[in-house]
């Protein structure tokens, strides 16, 4: 069952295009940008392209080589992305690559649509052994192999292995000539410093309204949007995903995002006893991407209290509320650094307890 069309990002796709056309495009690349804007998606595409023995604009689509990307089931366009821990024997190589092949397969089957990991899902160190495994393999059915790692952010710090981080390293930084390596993440700031060093990294933008109308037009979103339980209009959706369509499709997390939201606000008018577990609840390094929801979910709220003021004629609210905004937009831009959610939500407490207590 085919993955959905991409949707949006062409001039990029057309540097991309003639990048390979051309013979320049970097054998290690990142693609960087919001959430839900398509950057897997956009690899995927790339790996088809690379893998493309069409004629003509590449990728044609039709040729067997795109047919088998498209059904993600190309034996040289491989995708691995955050899952949970194995509570067993860790696997080996073999077993790593079997088990994301049947992972593909599932999201095949949910044509490509899927909301973002949870707090527990990542790229543990028996996946990074798989991922140096099979780039070691020759193709098997094209001249080249595509690897495809997204939210490369969720990789697990292999210090327990340096083996294995070295061997990984080192395919970055000398990957086979025969072999591209694709990374995302919407977190490029929570990257190991030597992974990011090593790559060439391109800024992937929201996409356009018309990109966002045209995705949600297909029967297979609408279906996926009604089980994810997103607003029933198209113009809410449309608002609501503001270039980042993907993010719609995590619904359950948002309405988490709004309610812990809350929490905080509510906690910052409330005793210090009441803050401190606010704070604490806000995760460590693992609930990075709740924290981010959270914050954006604050500077909705924030805006409503804002207007309200407004409304009803009360200036002092409305600068306390504009102050507590910016705090929050201050904290949403460190997230990008390697500072603990805890850290910057306890820091984020005091100034929202200042201005809004």
């Amino acid at each position: 069952m085919p993955i959905l069309p991409l949707y949006g990002h062409e001039a990029l796709r057309r540097r991309l295009r003639q990048a390979v056309e051309r013979g320049t495009l970097p054998a290690s690349l990142l693609l960087h940008g919001p959430r839900g804007i398509g950057k897997q998606r956009l690899a995927l595409w790339l790996g088809q392209l690379l893998l493309c023995t069409g004629t003509g604009e590449l990728p044609c689509g039709t040729c067997q080589s795109c047919g088998y990307a498209l059904q993600l089931a190309h034996p040289d366009l491989r995708w691995f992305f955050p899952r949970p821990k194995n509570d067993g024997a860790e696997p080996i190589p073999r077993e790593v690559l079997d088990e994301y092949a049947e992972a593909s397969a599932e999201r095949a089957k949910e044509h490509g649509l899927y909301a973002r990991p949870g707090g527990t899902e990542a790229l543990y160190l028996s996946v990074v052994r798989g991922i140096v495994q099979h780039a070691g393999y020759s193709p098997a059915l094209s001249s080249r192999k595509v690897i495809v790692i997204g939210d490369a952010d969720r990789m697990v710090p292999q210090e327990a292995n340096q083996e294995a981080a070295n061997a990984f390293l080192k395919l970055l930084e000398e990957p086979l000539a025969d072999t591209t390596i694709i990374l995302t993440t919407s977190e490029s700031g929570m990257l190991l410093p030597t992974i990011r060093s090593r790559v060439a990294a391109l800024r992937v933008a929201p996409i356009a309204e018309r990109e966002v109308r045209a995705w949600l037009a297909q029967s297979e979103v609408k279906a996926a949007l009604e089980e994810a339980l997103a607003p029933k209009r198209e113009d809410a959706r449309v608002d609501l995903a503001a270039g980042a369509p993907g993010s719609l499709l995590a619904a359950s997390a948002r309405e988490d995002a709004v309610a812990a939201a809350r929490a905080v606000l509510d906690a910052a008018s409330a005793d210090r006893a009441t803050q401190i577990k606010t704070v604490f609840a806000m995760g460590g390094k693992g609930a990075r991407g709740a924290f981010t929801d959270t914050l954006d979910a604050l500077t909705v709220l924030l805006h409503q209290r804002s207007r309200e003021a407004v409304l009803h004629n009360d200036p002092a609210q409305a600068v306390a509320a504009s102050r507590a905004i910016d705090a929050v937009q201050e904290t949403r831009l460190r997230t990008g650094t390697n500072v603990s959610p805890q850290l910057l939500g306890a820091a984020l407490m005091r100034r929202l307890t200042r201005n809004l207590a």
